[in-house]
């Protein structure tokens, strides 16, 4: 039998007639690694009794876009630089100066500590893209994280031989060869600790993507019942080179070879027709809306380039699936969700518009909905029992009225003490129980100082000159 555990606190965030609701002392019933209760009182016996006291519970978010064995390494060498010539993207320049210095040592301690940053910043259903798919699925079980994982593959990687443009290094054999590795990596995770490791298709990027590779994909997404995902418009040369091969936007492309379906999730789609970087006629918001296909947005790793949708409230009032991830570092959903908003209003020019309420559902709901997952992201009988539980009384959340604009405007990571997933307990007092975050840490740190010791030297000669520092050495 499975234990059955009734938490009572003072503020539920629960999911009643379709939307989140708020149930003011109340009390979330858990059996086993599910949510089998809801609402003000229960009576009958249970196992034991938690009381949340003060906290807010409010389910897990979803991160929708990660890319957790690499992301760790931008911080401090990806800000306040950017290439006027490929229009601010470091795409092409930095991330190819720092991926092939990677060890897969410097891989897996990326991945340690963000299992750690995750959990501690909300994050309970992971969306992984990269290359070390069996290790993020071991590692992802241990520490307690729900992890879809892909194994990304393309037709071709970028190079810059002038530093001027991009180029396309083809070798679609090998792209073929990694979609076959993709759908065996998803067959063998499928159903992986009692359910919580699962696998979905990740060709990489739309202009590195031949149509053979991304009908293929498409397909077996649709077979396989798994999502997949694809970059796309996320880069002006990107677009760019799209209009060029093809004479549409990538959104329109995509409709034509037939890869948009409900389990289509483009990543960024910063750069849709009408964007006022690319001035290219169309509407691609409705194409996305017309094949329910949904947009990862993850917000920040545009924002500090001075780079913005245009904007976030426009694809919701279109009726486009927006859901959050993180991308780069912080690997922070508290941070996806409020930097969403407010950009939100910045370039809608409304503050009634990219609400509080809008951020939230694209960090659990939409994902959900994407997923094809009515037991995610919302606290409801049936649901599973990914829990997170606020702190009420701290200076940045007191006073407390809204408790939906206080977590998305107001809190830190300090604010989130305990976080539960499928029915059990990763974080407790903010200490991330199943994994040692000291040395998390400490193996980051020198996996960082190897990769910036190691740039390519095609790239550049240092770190130091692709991203200065950011204050002259003191000196005698």
């Amino acid at each position: 039998m499975s234990k059955k555990i009734k938490i009572e606190a003072k503020l539920i965030v629960a999911y009643q007639d379709g939307e989140h609701r708020i149930l003011r002392n109340g009390c979330v019933v858990v059996e086993g690694n599910q949510i089998s209760f809801v609402g003000s009182t229960f009576d009958q016996p249970v196992d034991e009794i938690v009381d949340a006291g003060e906290r807010i519970v409010t389910p897990g978010f979803i991160n929708t876009h990660c890319h957790m064995a690499g992301s760790p390494l931008d911080k401090s060498f990806i800000e306040d630089v950017g290439s006027r010539q490929f229009y601010l993207s470091g795409l092409p320049v930095m991330l190819r100066a720092r991926g092939g210095a990677m060890r897969d040592e410097d891989k897996e301690a990326c991945v340690d500590y963000s299992i750690v940053e995750l959990i501690r910043t909300g994050t309970t259903t992971i969306m992984e893209q990269g290359g070390m798919g069996d290790y993020v699925a071991d590692a992802a079980e241990q520490a307690g994280l729900r992890a879809y994982i892909a194994n990304m593959y393309s037709s071709a990687s970028w190079i810059t031989p002038t530093g001027r443009q991009v180029e396309y290094d083809w070798n679609e054999a090998a792209g073929i060869e990694g979609f076959r590795k993709a759908v065996d990596f998803v067959q063998r995770v499928d159903g992986r600790a009692n359910g919580r490791i699962k696998g979905f298709l990740g060709p990489a990027q739309i202009d590195n993507c031949t149509e053979e590779l991304l009908r293929m994909s498409s397909e077996a997404s649709k077979e396989m019942q798994v999502p997949v995902s694809l970059h796309t418009s996320q880069a002006v040369f990107e677009f760019q080179e799209i209009a060029r091969r093809y004479g549409m936007t990538p959104v329109e492309w995509l409709e034509s070879i037939d890869f948009l379906s409900e389990w289509a999730l483009l990543g960024h789609v910063i750069y849709p027709a009408g964007h006022s970087w690319v001035n290219f006629a169309g509407d691609d918001l409705s194409i996305l809306k017309r094949h329910k296909a949904s947009v990862a947005h993850a917000t920040w790793v545009f924002n500090r380039r001075g780079i913005a949708m245009e904007s976030f409230p426009e694809y919701l009032d279109a009726g486009v699936n927006v859901c959050l991830g993180t991308d780069t570092c912080p690997q922070s959903m508290i941070e996806a969700m409020r930097w969403s908003a407010v950009v939100g209003k910045i370039m809608s020019r409304q503050t009634e518009k990219s609400t509080a309420a809008d951020v939230f559902n694209a960090a659990t709901l939409n994902p959900a909905q994407m997923l094809h997952r009515d037991d995610l992201g919302r606290i409801s009988a049936g649901a599973k029992a990914d829990l997170l539980f606020w702190d009420t009384s701290s200076m940045f959340m007191v006073p407390m009225r809204d408790p939906i604009k206080n977590i998305v405007y107001n809190a830190t990571a300090d604010e989130l003490k305990d976080v539960m997933i499928d029915g059990e307990w990763v974080m407790k007092g903010r200490e991330v129980l199943n994994i040692d975050e000291r040395q998390a840490n400490d193996k980051l740190q020198i996996a960082g100082e190897h990769v910036w010791a190691s740039v390519n030297p095609e790239v550049a000669s240092s770190a130091d000159e692709l991203s200065p520092q950011t204050f002259p050495k003191f000196e005698g």
